[in-house]
């Protein structure tokens, strides 16, 4: 059976074999193809995307006095923190680098102010939604 698939835009054509439950030996026909070697797609793949950092959404509001806290974009290990209370940001400036399944993802400032506080520390658990730099 041959089957036309699309990965990420890019259309492959595959031949596939169904096999019955009870059938111990598959048909000599699978034993062939599966000794051949495998046809190649109908299309080159697309380059491998570089493993790269993401930046984080926009920070959620948080209470009073004009204070506004930046939230944990998913659920992940902290592996750096690149500010301290006091600092001064501009925005797009890394506040901190999270880790998650082997990928980094960078946390970015939302907008230019002031580090009023910061709630995590390397190494913290942090869950998605989770409060973890606070601006003045």
């Amino acid at each position: 059976m041959k089957l036309l698939i699309t990965v990420q835009g890019v259309q492959y054509e595959v031949e596939v074999e169904v096999i019955e439950e009870d059938q111990a030996n598959p048909a000599p026909a699978a034993a062939a193809a599966a000794a051949a070697p495998a046809a190649g797609p109908a299309t080159a793949p697309p380059p491998p995307r570089p493993r790269t950092a993401t930046p984080a959404p926009a920070p959620a509001a948080a209470g009073e006095g004009g204070d506004k806290t930046v939230t944990s974009p998913i659920g992940a290990n902290v592996w750096k923190v690149e500010v301290k209370p006091g600092d001064a940001v501009n925005q797009g400036d890394v506040l901190l680098i999270l880790e998650a399944m082997k990928m980094e993802t960078n946390v970015s400032a939302p907008m230019a102010g002031k580090i009023k506080d910061v709630l995590v520390k390397a190494g913290d658990s942090v869950t998605a939604g989770q409060a973890m730099v606070v601006y003045e």
